[in-house]
């Protein structure tokens, strides 16, 4: 049985009369990437800040792990292990690459507002930042300023920040976007490498890297679930094709 560590059921967000997300319910199991794809203005964003707490829901539940967290705002839910990343980059750019994910550390130690405490001498901090930029593929660049880092290697970084938090779930809203062949290569390798341990939600407008990477997809259009299901299912589907590709059925 999946290990299902986060789950929708019947989200509904509404801003006036507008329904940006109506009755979506999709699970994230660890060990899968989820694709939650659609046309643009089809409510990805909103799920994603639906289920980070970024937004609250006007109905339906958010559950973490079994227990129901819809009411915790988004900074509670990070803390009991909702990772998530923006579309625009979200990193201190003035420090460098092990500070930023020192820092991201440091928000899960007891002690990180202790005014007399030194948080850059704590090894246990250190060593959890260290940790998190090899595991996302930037050992090498620790010393490097983040703003003189290049886009992908930015992308990877605010992975790192969110994996230095100890996050087991993690929402990545398009983290492609704006990169080269060989910047996509290698986020898609740190995703597959990532898999194992994490329940990952992918919102990409990169199908080929969709399809390479995802083990279940699901579409969106007008705020609703269209489909979900295994990538070959989501190829195959007419009504996808129709709705997301323009392709007549």
């Amino acid at each position: 049985m999946a290990d299902v560590l986060l789950a929708a059921e019947g989200l509904t967000r509404l801003f006036g009369g507008l329904a940006a997300n109506r009755d979506v319910s999709l699970s994230l199991a660890r060990g899968e990437v989820h694709a939650l794809l659609g046309p643009n203005g089809a409510g990805k964003s909103t799920c994603i800040n639906l289920l980070s707490g970024d937004l609250p829901v006007t109905s339906g539940r958010v559950l973490l792990r079994g227990k129901d967290v819809t009411a915790l705002p988004n900074h509670k839910r990070s803390l009991a292990g909702i990772g998530r990343s923006y579309q625009r980059t979200n990193i201190f750019a003035k420090f460098t690459a092990f500070e930023n994910c020192r820092l991201a550390a440091q928000s899960r130690d007891p002690r990180a507002w202790r005014i007399l405490s030194d948080a850059h001498g704590t090894v246990a901090l250190r060593d959890r930042g260290r940790a998190a930029l090899e595991q996302a593929g930037l050992g090498a660049r620790a010393d490097i300023v983040a703003a003189t880092l290049s886009h992908g290697e930015q992308r990877q970084l605010e992975i790192a920040m969110v994996l230095a938090t100890g996050a087991a779930v993690l929402l990545l809203d398009e983290p492609l976007a704006g990169m080269g062949s060989e910047e996509s290569a290698r986020m898609i390798e740190l995703l597959k490498q990532l898999r194992p341990a994490h329940a990952i939600l992918l919102v990409e407008h990169d199908m080929d890297a969709v399809f390479e990477v995802a083990d279940r997809v699901t579409v969106m259009v007008e705020g609703r679930v269209l489909e979900s299901g295994p990538p070959a299912q989501i190829r195959a589907s007419a009504a996808v094709r129709e709705a997301y590709l323009g392709e007549p059925v």
